[in-house]
């Protein structure tokens, strides 16, 4: 995949919008009160917008979106040594981080259509949650913020017509 950098394990990401302009996040199973946008892997030989609708179904079973815009470089972040050592083990790698292509979507369809079990036997997230743009960030791991700032950035456009949101972080 042209761009990505060494060492970054190759994912995608969903910044999922409904008619509100709230940001689609869930909570993980594993780290409670974790909350993120839908991400995950790409598979070999495939490309990320479709790996990033594959993964959207799979964590939340909905399939009722339109791409809107898409981060035009990988963004990167590093995994802190705990996560490093246990994802390593899972994934059978030795990557520093990921490195993420990240996608705008705009659902289509309401509510009825999010499943988090979504015919999986290890569900990812526990619950789910329409937030703004400014609680994305806050309630997001530490090690991830730097990266969904520079996502919901990128998007901000596209929040509102006026081509901006307020966001009460220091950071912005």
């Amino acid at each position: 995949m042209e761009g990505l950098p060494s060492g970054y394990r190759p994912n995608v990401g969903v910044c999922l919008i409904n008619s509100d302009n709230q940001v689609f996040v869930a909570s993980k199973l594993n780290v409670p009160g974790a909350w993120q946008m839908p991400q995950g892997g790409i598979e070999d030989g495939e490309e990320p917008e479709s790996a990033a609708l594959r993964e959207l179904q799979e964590e939340t079973g909905i399939v009722s979106v339109e791409i809107i815009a898409e981060v035009p470089k990988w963004l990167t972040y590093d995994f802190p040594p705990p996560v490093k050592a246990k994802v390593n083990r899972l994934w059978g790698g030795e990557w520093h981080g990921q490195a993420q292509k990240w996608f705008l979507a705009r659902s289509t369809k309401d509510d009825s259509e999010v499943n988090l079990a979504s015919g999986q036997a290890d569900p990812e997230f526990s619950e789910w949650k329409w937030a703004s743009p400014e609680e994305v960030i806050e309630q997001a791991v530490d090690y991830k913020r730097p990266t969904y700032e520079e996502v919901l950035r990128t998007f901000g456009p596209y929040f509102t017509d006026s081509g901006s949101f307020k966001c009460q972080s220091a950071k912005w």
